[in-house]
């Protein structure tokens, strides 16, 4: 990236909206503002590095905010993704989830009397993840695991094979409907739901568990400059074989990269990752 001057900084603040949400702070001053933030999003060293500043300037933003995002996105340069884009992919977004949730709703009902069968209610789990700017949301599951699977995590923890919290081979939570689920990924589209609130994209990186995303630095938070989704790259490249650090790559990869060809190529090979079934747990 190329360094920024003050006046390149000052140029984004104004494009961004600046007030709350912004920092602009020499270095010693970040520290306090960090800590109080909701979700702090540094840019990189390289974006301050100028000669034209007698102290490095050091740069917060709270992506909670929309200004917070609309900065991050100057800096990044993801404001230079088309409205028209935005606009295209919120449209088949609705229109894909609609369609699918019509000609699904006889599978969603046999997969609700398959779980009620097997371990009661409720059918659909619903868990805190992180969205776009750091904003928390209820995303939809249909339930996969036994009802005391929160009272076990704790102690499974430590058997995890991944340096990702966490995903174990044999998980001894998950039902035997649920096993049937995560194999053909049945168990993720409830979260069409949320694709239509505007919660959630069809492509875009997967949502993180809140008490996971607190666990990225401010290089894997650039994930969160977008809406998360159903899909990304690294669904259709191994998904859970793939370890912690190099899916927040793969999604951060994403962010810059993406465009209506990408996410149209993501949803093709998504079809045949679930096919085929590869590293889905």
């Amino acid at each position: 990236m190329e360094a920024m001057t003050k006046e390149m900084v000052q140029s984004m603040e104004k494009r961004s909206g600046g007030g709350p949400g912004i920092r602009l702070a020499y270095k010693d001053g970040v520290a306090a503002y960090a800590a109080d933030a909701a979700a702090v999003f540094p840019l990189p060293d390289a974006a301050y590095e100028t000669s034209s500043i007698a102290k490095p300037m050091d740069i917060s933003v709270d992506m909670s905010t929309d200004r917070g995002i609309a900065f991050a996105d100057a800096a990044y340069g993801t404001h230079e993704k088309s409205r028209a884009y935005e606009a295209v992919k919120r449209g088949y977004d609705i229109v894909f989830s609609l369609v699918a949730l019509i000609l699904l709703s006889p599978l969603f009902l046999v997969v609700s009397i398959a779980i009620k069968i097997e371990d009661g209610d409720p059918v659909i789990f619903r868990q805190l993840r992180t969205g776009k700017g750091g904003k928390e949301f209820w995303m939809y599951k249909f339930r996969s695991m036994c009802k005391a699977a929160p009272e076990m995590h704790g102690e499974l923890h430590k058997d995890s094979e991944s340096d990702s919290p966490f995903k174990l081979a044999e998980d001894p939570r998950i039902t035997n409907v649920g096993k049937i689920m995560r194999r053909t990924s049945i168990d993720e589209l409830p979260q069409l739901f949320n694709i239509i609130k505007g919660e959630m994209s069809i492509v875009g990186p997967r949502p993180l568990p809140t008490y996971e995303a607190k666990q990225c630095n401010s290089r894997q938070n650039r994930r969160l400059l977008v809406k998360p989704g159903l899909t990304c790259y690294w669904q259709v490249n191994g998904r859970s074989n793939i370890e912690f650090n190099e899916r927040m790559e793969l999604d951060c990869k994403y962010v810059k990269e993406r465009n209506l060809l990408t996410d149209a190529s993501l949803i093709l090979r998504t079809f045949k990752a679930v096919i085929s079934g590869d590293g889905a747990r």
